[in-house]
């Protein structure tokens, strides 16, 4: 019995994803971590680095980019237009604010995102 305990901590250990720290066992991860869970659903919190809402594009998109602004941005929260109601006006309360998003990350030409469909994914720090 001790050794299938300790053989099943083992193999846990070895399915950690590259990258993964104690934060992200926790279910909290940087922004910076994102690219090492995509497909997994957790919570990433950092500072909303740049922020925009796109009125003109196809479904009015507003994008909250944490600790590093657009066009470098490494990771993005997406809010649909359809949605935005639910959130106020994150692009003008939340720049430059600390907060966390809680949801499944996603990847979207080649960097990790997250769609907020609920205010309850987002909490300001």
């Amino acid at each position: 019995m001790r050794f299938l305990k300790s053989s099943i901590l083992f193999l846990l250990f070895l399915g950690c994803p590259a990258g993964c720290h104690a934060s992200a066992i926790e279910g909290k991860i940087t922004a910076q971590q994102a690219k090492d869970n995509i497909g997994r659903t957790v919570t990433v919190c950092g500072k909303v680095a740049s922020a925009n809402y796109a009125t003109r594009s196809r479904k009015q998109p507003t994008f909250l980019n944490l600790d590093e602004p657009f066009p470098r941005h490494i990771f993005t929260t997406v809010i649909w237009g359809n949605d935005r109601a639910k959130f106020g006006q994150p692009e003008v309360e939340l720049l430059n604010k600390r907060i966390c998003v809680t949801g499944l990350i996603e990847e979207y030409k080649g960097k990790p995102e997250m769609i907020l469909r609920d205010r309850d994914q987002l909490k300001q720090q």
